[in-house]
């Protein structure tokens, strides 16, 4: 086992990661920038180094200034958390030629799967049920009218390189491609340095449900049953459940082997998420895979009582899995509310400041995970989520039911936060049959401009 990690990363999962780490007697060393000195995961790691300014480009994604701090604090591993650096091949690639070990899967993973186009292709090789479309990137925009001619409209122009809703635009008619495209591509040059795009068919008003992997460097891979990440806003996940309410023991067997066929193609190791698009027929498609630990992880972790942070961990450090799949046990449900500073009134515009007053809920079923505490300043350089509120019942009606006392008792006073919107949320009569889908909250903030 590992002496020494490096978390490169902020924020909640930095937090959660040292934790980790404490549990299995590792020193956690943190990284930090000139924001984020007074940082809760700063504060309570084993050794804390500054990397740099506020400007995520000069620390968090300073690949050069996150080695020499792994380096000069003799660790020996390097965990990247989610976002940043975490799904950068070269970064991974990095780590392996300093003597650093990363906690996530080979660069060479990474490289195949971060290119959406060419992950889609090796899933169709896979037999894996895949959206239609483009096999790989489009080089004209001939090729790309050929494409969603056969595909048929409408259809999304996606970057290649693509992340976090960036770099889509929907096409629904011959007229709009060209320039729909052209956006596309300046928008992946923008935000991924890499302009290519692919055509796929638009699945109207699908539901987003991933399947949760996990495998060790022997050759061993479970999945841990479904999260459903339907309830989106402008492609931005907001709240999350586990299991789907739309996934039967039926579905769920065959979504988790082609998610587990799905890693052995790409000869994948540590936790991964693969994601699918399902249609009102149940069909279920391929849509991308996450090689990282994801924000929503703890729901799983709930319902399944696997620790997925110390397993990455583990298998990082050589340990096989120790459990199989038929060792997996779904117990109760889960449901995650993201909770960020921002003014949903407001278009969700960030509300960064000092947080005067703060009480965060507890008891039976309820988690959270957070590294925001009271007198701490919210800054306006990192993304706005500052917690996690999970809550765990026995049936999907107890977990609604302790998320929205939860809710109704979480107090943050200084900024703005969208507390009261997801207690709305989870009030709706959609949510609360199960009966949403991908669409439903771009929907309903249509109808209530009205």
């Amino acid at each position: 086992m590992f002496k020494k990690v490096l978390i490169a990363n902020r924020g909640e999962i930095a937090v959660r990661i040292l934790r980790a780490c404490r549990e299995l007697g590792i020193r956690g060393v943190a990284v930090y920038s000139t924001a984020d000195r007074n940082s809760l995961h700063a504060r309570i790691a084993d050794e804390a180094i500054c990397i740099g300014p506020a400007a995520t480009k000069d620390s968090y994604l300073n690949m050069n200034a996150i080695i020499q701090a792994a380096l000069n604090s003799g660790a020996d591993a390097v965990h990247p958390g989610f976002g940043f650096l975490s799904e950068n091949a070269e970064f991974a690639k990095l780590c392996e030629e300093n003597g650093l070990v990363f906690i996530g899967p080979s660069y060479r993973s990474i490289e195949m799967l971060g290119d959406k186009a060419e992950a889609k292709k090796t899933m169709a090789a896979a037999g894996v049920p895949v959206i239609p479309g483009s096999e790989g990137a489009v080089g004209s925009f001939e090729e790309a009218r050929e494409i969603a001619e056969k595909a048929g409209y409408p259809v999304l122009v996606k970057a290649s390189a693509g992340g976090g809703g960036r770099g889509i635009r929907r096409v629904d008619s011959p007229e709009e491609l060209e320039a729909q495209m052209t956006i596309a591509k300046q928008e992946a040059k923008s935000f991924f340095g890499d302009d290519s795009v692919y055509i796929e068919k638009l699945l109207v008003n699908p539901h987003h449900v991933e399947i949760q992997i996990i495998a060790d460097k022997q050759g061993n891979y479970i999945h841990l049953c479904e999260r459903d990440c339907s309830m989106q806003r402008r492609n931005q996940k907001v709240l999350e459940e586990c299991p789907s309410p739309i996934v039967d023991d039926e579905l769920r067997t065959k979504m988790g082997k082609a998610a587990v066929t799905a890693a052995k193609q790409s000869g994948y190791y540590n936790a991964g998420t693969i994601e699918f698009l399902v249609d009102e027929n149940r069909d279920f498609y391929f849509m991308e895979m996450n090689t990282r630990i994801q924000v929503e992880h703890p729901i799983t972790e709930e319902v399944t009582g696997f620790d997925l942070v110390k397993a990455q961990i583990e298998i990082a450090a050589g340990l096989e899995l120790g459990i199989k799949q038929e060792d997996v046990v779904m117990r109760g449900h889960a449901i995650e509310c993201r909770i960020n500073a921002e003014t949903p009134e407001l278009g969700f515009r960030p509300s960064p400041g000092t947080i005067t007053a703060l009480y965060m809920p507890g008891g039976p079923g309820i988690r959270i995970d957070g590294a925001v505490y009271q007198g701490y300043t919210i800054t306006p350089y990192y993304d706005s989520m500052i917690s996690k509120l999970i809550a765990h019942g026995s049936t999907r009606e107890d977990a609604i039911n302790k998320m929205r006392w939860a809710l109704s008792e979480f107090i943050v006073e200084g900024v703005d936060t969208n507390i009261d919107f997801q207690l709305e949320i989870i009030k709706q009569p959609e949510f609360r049959s199960g009966d949403y889908d991908n669409g439903f909250l771009n929907r309903y903030m249509e109808n209530k401009k009205r």
